[in-house]
């Protein structure tokens, strides 16, 4: 694994694969079980909850850049912090797509794994759960990513 993980980082951007590398050893060292994999469009690295068998966050790459899609499962328990994210980060949860399922559970695949419901600056979305919460890895978004993972194993570890 360490093998392959190297190699993904190779195709990280350079100013990124500190950030990488440190999302990696905190959801390594908190439970989750790294699971990469290559694709037409490069490298899908998830990280697995152990405990749950749920997947907490994927690293994937888009033309706009290497982004990390976060499955908060928790979060009614910390939606007061999705106020403080970057105004870039807010705009592409707003405009991310509708889950069908929520909003008429006959509308999509039975088998996909229902969205998210919740509250951003006040006004209430139902957003899919492929497409709410992936941000792109910058500067300016790296801190509120991580504070996101670890406000997700906070409230996870609750309900435990």
């Amino acid at each position: 694994m360490e093998e392959k993980f190297s190699t993904f980082l190779e195709t990280v951007g350079e100013g990124f694969r500190g950030f990488v590398k440190q999302i990696n050893e905190y959801l390594t060292d908190n439970g989750c079980k790294c699971d990469i994999k290559l694709q037409k469009s490069g490298y899908v690295v998830s990280y697995v909850l152990k405990s749950s068998k749920r997947s907490l966050a994927t690293f994937i790459t888009r033309k706009t850049g290497m982004k990390l899609r976060i499955y908060p499962e928790h979060i009614g328990e910390y939606q007061s912090f999705l106020d403080t994210l970057p105004e870039k980060v807010k705009k592409e949860i707003k405009k991310a797509s509708v889950c069908k399922r929520l909003i008429d559970p006959d509308d999509c695949n039975p088998k996909c794994v229902m969205g998210y419901t919740f509250e951003l600056d006040g006004e209430k979305y139902q957003k899919c759960r492929y497409m709410a919460f992936q941000p792109t890895l910058s500067e300016e978004n790296d801190p509120y990513i991580k504070e996101f993972l670890e406000k997700e194993l906070q409230a996870g570890a609750k309900c435990k």
